[in-house]
């Protein structure tokens, strides 16, 4: 008898919208043209905290599910007035998780510069309590705004810097993916720490199968 196929969940990743309600309507499209099963919102959806409508909206018109961060451009404040405004279907996984399927997906918003500042002991605690809920899980995703340190994409900014807490967290947790933004420059790039997949997603989005 031929075995089952293994089904996977098919996201829609993007991050540094930073108010672009043009590119909110064209990852909607995207996603529903890619029949995804999650949209993943790595950070700074806003620019300097305004500009928060149509930024969740748009995804849940086409029935997708929101998961999201915040990033260094809206505070902790921001994110979880979005959260309750488009609730249940939208969720801010910032020191939270989620499982679906065999999938745990966990999350650290903010960066090391901005509005929603973190150490980096801070910003590994927070992720290490996200993993603790979701470390039973087959496979696994870290989402993240902050980029890992000591990477290429961090050598691509003489602006932001890579995150030493987030690095620890996939050496310590080894995710399967770990996606971040925050490096515009780096938007696209893929390499590898470990066994961990990381990708900078940037605002046109990208889609993993997992």
């Amino acid at each position: 008898m031929a075995k089952e196929k293994e089904s996977k969940l098919r996201i829609l990743a993007a991050g540094d919208i930073h108010g672009d309600t043009s590119a909110v309507k064209k990852l909607a499209q995207k996603a529903e043209k890619e029949n995804v099963d999650l949209v993943v919102l790595c950070g700074d959806l806003t620019f300097w905290d305004e500009d928060t409508k149509y930024l969740i909206g748009p995804f849940l018109k086409v029935n997708k599910q929101v998961l999201f961060i915040p990033g260094n451009h809206e505070s902790f404040a921001t994110a979880n007035f979005l959260e309750d405004l488009y609730k249940p279907n939208a969720k801010n996984i910032h020191g939270n998780s989620i499982k679906k399927g065999e999938v745990g997906i966990f999350g650290c918003g903010g960066a090391n510069i901005g509005i929603g500042q973190l150490g980096e002991d801070e910003i590994y605690s927070i992720l290490k309590k996200g993993f603790a809920e979701i470390k039973d899980s087959k496979k696994k995703i870290m989402v993240t705004h902050n980029h890992p340190s000591d990477t290429r994409m961090e050598q691509l900014s003489n602006i932001v810097i890579g995150s030493d807490g987030v690095k620890k967290a996939i050496l310590k947790f080894k995710p399967d993916i770990a996606l971040c933004s925050h490096v515009h420059e780096a938007e696209g790039m893929e390499e590898r720490i470990g066994n961990t997949r990381l990708i900078n997603v940037g605002p046109k989005g990208k889609i993993i199968e997992i």
